[in-house]
């Protein structure tokens, strides 16, 4: 009997179907089996039929039940479900089909679906975390896809591009044309430059997107504001020409110190100049002079040009720090004494630091530290040139020029009755302020140049400053002043590896790489007492935007991150120079 339209198209879906399927009668006996029964297992279909099941596949005797409906059967170490249901055959009894689903075919391709999502949820985040403004269009210029840079970088907004064509943007004012509809045009990448609302200027490049056929299908548009390009350029430019200076400059110290001998006193701002030029005015006078300035900004080095630049300079300039010496030896160190004059005396006696100097200069550093009797005698030399040793009789007269120096406030001294008020002004008859380092930036590029000089003859050494290295000096607080800065070469020159001096080998630098920045706010604090509070402020502000530049990638995740507007982020990374 010929097969109905029915049973055909019956027995062609069982044929084509991907899935196995077998059908038996009532006696258990293959009627049809498909391809892919014959694929699963290699079997063939046409010696299987009439035979039994459970005979030609004994796996089915043992198959698993899962639920009543479905079975699980292992053949050949794989697992395949199988559903087992009844239909009405011709002859009126009822047949059995088996349908068989490939377990390990589907884990595949549910592991390749969820593949697949995983990658393109991690390509829109790669897209969305691109710095760079990134835009996708149909070749017609319809817009399929953009990014949230794009929005900054181009300065439209998202909500305004999506679902329209670049036709829709173009602006006579600030986008005349489309870098999309040109890459259509000519079939090949395009870079444009383009000028945006705010005036800045953008480059935006577009490439095209091929199918199979040669035909495009999308066009890649990658758009990246490039004015912080401009100002890098000339940042270098300027790099270049402060490298190059700063090498002139270090060749002309080198000279320089082999013409001056070992403690030359350099003046590149105009502060340390117009101290100078006051020093030189008062060299040859004998009237006293009062040098006032914070600890190491060099007022010894001061005294030392006032004697040199004087008739005095051939005799002996002779140093004594007040604060370093007992009071009760003050004035023996200074007046000498004379044999027995006290227990533990030299039966000899001794010269005092005044007679040493006969015909030249003392030097009194820290004179804000003396007590008020030693202040008394002081006064007695300052008026009548005499020594008397301690425990002599008669007196002596010498000719000695007196510098004195402090970093203490004298007057507020005077005030509170801890300085004698008449010493003061007997000191006081020409006063010299030695401003801080902070205050004359000028001065700690030659300064650094010259002590890194000086100490890579002591350690035989042959380092040199970078830019980089110089325009952080000259950016740091310096509370210590010149002796800080000396200290600070002397541990670099010391401590790094590198021949050309880099940032991380600035101590604090090293510091900060090591502690956590509650201890970097912690150095801005121990050293604010110098410090007006704008200082302080700029000082901490410039090491949080540091920490934060060394862990972000972006001016953005910077701004992110201190919670502040990008664009106060880039103005203050380029005040600071970070």
């Amino acid at each position: 009997m010929p097969e109905s339209k029915d049973q055909k198209l019956f027995k062609d879906i069982i044929t084509s179907s991907p899935n196995g399927i077998i059908v038996t009668d009532q006696k258990n006996r293959i009627k049809l089996m498909n391809r892919s029964v014959e694929v699963f297992w290699g079997m063939d279909s046409e010696s299987a039929i009439n035979k039994k099941l459970e005979d030609v596949i004994p796996e089915f005797k043992i198959m698993d039940k899962l639920d009543e409906r479905i079975f699980k059967i292992d053949i050949n170490d794989k697992y395949y479900y199988v559903l087992p249901f009844q239909m009405d055959a011709d002859n009126g009894e009822k047949d059995t089909v088996y349908l068989i689903l490939d377990i390990y075919e589907n884990k595949l391709l549910r592991s390749e679906l969820s593949y697949q999502k995983e990658m393109t949820r991690e390509l829109e985040e790669i897209l969305e975390g691109s710095f760079d403004g990134i835009l996708v269009t149909d070749a017609d210029g319809k817009i399929l896809y953009v990014n949230s840079s794009y929005e900054r970088v181009a300065e439209i907004k998202k909500k305004d591009m999506e679902g329209k064509t670049m036709k829709d943007l173009i602006n006579p004012v600030w986008m005349p044309n489309s870098v999309a509809y040109i890459v259509a045009e000519q079939k090949q990448p395009v870079s444009k430059r383009q000028t945006v609302k705010s005036g800045r200027h953008i480059i935006v490049t577009g490439r095209p997107v091929f199918n199979k056929k040669g035909d495009i299908k999308k066009i890649v548009i990658n758009a990246r504001d490039i004015t912080e390009i401009y100002e890098l350029t000339e940042e270098l430019q300027r790099s270049r020409e402060m490298g190059k200076m700063y090498l002139e400059n270090y060749s002309e110290l080198a000279g320089y110190m082999e013409n001056k001998g070992k403690n030359p006193i350099l003046a590149a701002s105009q502060e340390m100049r117009s101290v100078l030029s006051l020093a030189e005015k008062v060299a040859n006078f004998h009237a006293t002079v009062l040098i006032l300035g914070e600890s190491g900004v060099g007022k010894e080095e001061v005294a030392k040009y006032i004697h040199n630049n004087s008739l005095r300079s051939e005799n002996p300039f002779i140093v004594l720090n007040c604060g370093a010496i007992p009071a009760n030896l003050l004035e023996s160190e200074l007046f000498g004494y004379e044999k027995g004059a006290f227990t533990g005396a030299m039966q000899s006696g001794k010269e005092g630091l005044l007679e040493a100097a006969d015909g030249g200069t003392v030097f009194l550093d820290e004179i804000g530290e003396t007590p008020l009797d030693f202040q008394v005698k002081l006064l007695r030399f300052l008026e009548s040139k005499e020594v008397r040793r301690v425990g002599a009789l008669e007196a002596k007269n010498i000719d000695v020029r007196i510098i004195a120096a402090t970093n203490r406030d004298l007057a507020q001294m005077v005030e509170e009755g801890t300085f004698r008020e008449d010493l003061y002004y007997r000191l006081n008859v020409v006063q010299i302020d030695v401003p801080p380092l902070r205050k004359r930036a000028d001065d700690i590029m030659p300064l650094a140049s010259l002590f890194l000089h000086r100490y890579n003859e002591l350690y035989n050494q042959e380092k040199l400053l970078t830019y980089e290295v110089i325009k952080e000096l000259e950016k740091y607080p310096w509370v210590g002043n010149v002796r800080q800065l000396k200290n600070v070469i002397e541990n670099m020159v010391i401590v790094s590896n590198n021949d050309y001096l880099q940032t991380e080998d600035l101590p604090w630098v090293t510091q900060e790489m090591r502690s956590p920045s509650q201890k970097m706010v912690g150095t801005v604090l121990e050293s604010s007492d110098n410090l007006s509070l704008n200082e302080a402020t700029e000082a901490l502000e410039k090491l949080m935007f540091q920490r934060a530049k060394e862990t972000c990638n972006t001016t953005r995740e910077i701004a992110d991150k201190l919670k502040v507007n990008q664009s106060t982020v880039v103005r203050k990374l380029q005040k600071y120079g970070l």
